[in-house]
């Protein structure tokens, strides 16, 4: 490069030939300041080479998972289209009764987004705090689209009397602000009395808590299923021949070649109680025709399609260790007077903890996200968060309470991955 240094750097004199220390390049530059200019230029250099990658990151990955979450907090459907109800509502301290300007103020923004078309939104907004009131307000909406005359509590009662309950004046206080933790609440089966106080959902409704319970539960023991099939797996691919040990890795990596959807639609053929399975063990007789398996559309059938389909996930880390572990140890080990077992536990074992750890991190995460398995073959049983996270993108369309169970789960993995980097060390894993 132009500023390229010469090896041959000169030592700057005095006039007198006394040497000053001071080393320079051969054009009588500072040596220092070419190299601090020739190692900016190299980060720069690097700087723009992965600015592609970097900008194509944020675009795609970054910005979009960022609004999402955004929405967790943030709803303005309600505030937005009821500008005058909603600056009631800041003037007037929470507990207050409305009087006729807030009848009034809420008749007005009623009017203005039936004709703007945006009641729905509001309606849908309210609902998701009181269900069974986005009819309430798309009904009245349709009615005072022409206006409404005073007294406007008297004419709104007329209309549909439940216009008179706290719940739902208590429902359009919160909403009048765009930004609520009441969706994060309702991610905890949380939720707000009249006055405002935090209180648990009756039991029947207490849904979110079990299926946070359930995914992680799951997960964990999908975890160690992977681990117990996975171990001797993985030390026979470093400890066969290398032409035996090619074929068992053509077996693992097999499934990779398979698309998820049909290895999961298999695994319905294979368990269902009219499937393989079942029809083996009818035929060796170990159950009857009338007692075939319930393995599908429940835990089971969750647990054993993923457990299959995450199971390389944990092979491969385990197998990049373990062929770096030179098998001359445990013989030692075995010379000493070690038993199997002890050269095993305390000399073999150990080496192999940065694989476990990469492996069981990896299959760890990979589960509590898994959508499309448990949807297929879960059942109502086999159902986890990711499912219900579904449920609200597209059937419900409350993107607000899906951005805050997805948060949640979202921050219950950090601080796993923070409780691991503390105990074990990031620095430990092996990928590969």
């Amino acid at each position: 490069m132009s500023d390229a240094l010469d090896p041959h750097a000169a030592v700057a004199t005095t006039a007198g030939g006394v040497a000053t220390g001071r080393l320079t390049t051969a054009d009588g530059r500072p040596l220092s300041r070419a190299l601090a200019r020739s190692q900016m230029r190299a980060r720069r250099r690097a700087f723009l080479l992965v600015l592609p990658l970097l900008a194509f990151i944020l675009i795609t990955f970054v910005v979009p998972i960022g609004q999402m979450l955004q929405r967790s907090f943030h709803n303005d459907g309600f505030s937005r289209n009821m500008p005058q109800i909603s600056a009631w509502f800041a003037e007037n301290p929470r507990g207050t009764d409305p009087d006729e300007a807030a009848w009034a103020a809420l008749a007005a923004d009623l009017t203005a987004a039936a004709e703007a078309r945006t009641i729905g939104v509001v309606g849908t907004r309210i609902n998701y705090d009181v269900p069974g009131t986005r009819s309430l307000f798309t009904a009245t909406g349709r009615q005072v689209r022409g206006g409404i005359e005073p007294p406007f509590r008297e004419a709104l009662l007329e209309i549909n009397e439940a216009w008179s309950s706290p719940r739902l004046w208590n429902a359009m206080r919160v909403a009048s602000s765009p930004y609520t933790v009441n969706f994060y609440l309702a991610s905890m089966d949380r939720t707000r009395a009249e006055d405002g106080s935090i209180q648990k959902v009756p039991p029947q409704q207490q849904v979110y808590g079990m299926l946070f319970m359930r995914t992680f539960w799951l997960s964990l023991l999908i975890t160690g299923l992977t681990f117990l099939l996975g171990f001797p797996i993985a030390h026979l691919l470093a400890t066969l021949p290398m032409r035996k040990s090619n074929l068992l890795m053509i077996l693992v990596l097999l499934p990779f070649w398979t698309s998820l959807l049909v290895r999961t639609t298999s695994w319905m053929v294979l368990l269902q109680q009219q499937g393989v399975i079942n029809d083996i063990l009818v035929w060796m007789g170990v159950i009857g025709g009338s007692q075939r398996l319930q393995m599908i559309y429940n835990q089971t059938g969750t647990i054993i399609a993923m457990t299959h389909i995450l199971l390389p996930f944990m092979i491969l880390p385990l197998y990049s260790v373990m062929r770096t572990i030179n098998p001359s140890y445990v013989r030692a080990a075995r010379s000493l007077g070690a038993t199997s077992w002890t050269a095993f536990r305390r000399v073999y074992f150990p080496q192999t903890l940065p694989g476990l750890g990469a492996g069981a991190l990896l299959v760890f995460i990979l589960a509590v996200g898994y959508y499309i398995t448990p949807a297929l073959v879960g059942g109502s049983s086999g159902q986890l968060i990711s499912n219900m996270i579904a449920m609200h993108m597209t059937d419900t369309l409350n993107w607000s309470m899906a951005a805050a169970l997805a948060a949640l789960l979202l921050a219950a993995v950090l601080i796993l991955y923070w409780v691991y980097d503390r105990m074990v060390g990031i620095d430990n894993l092996k990928l590969g």
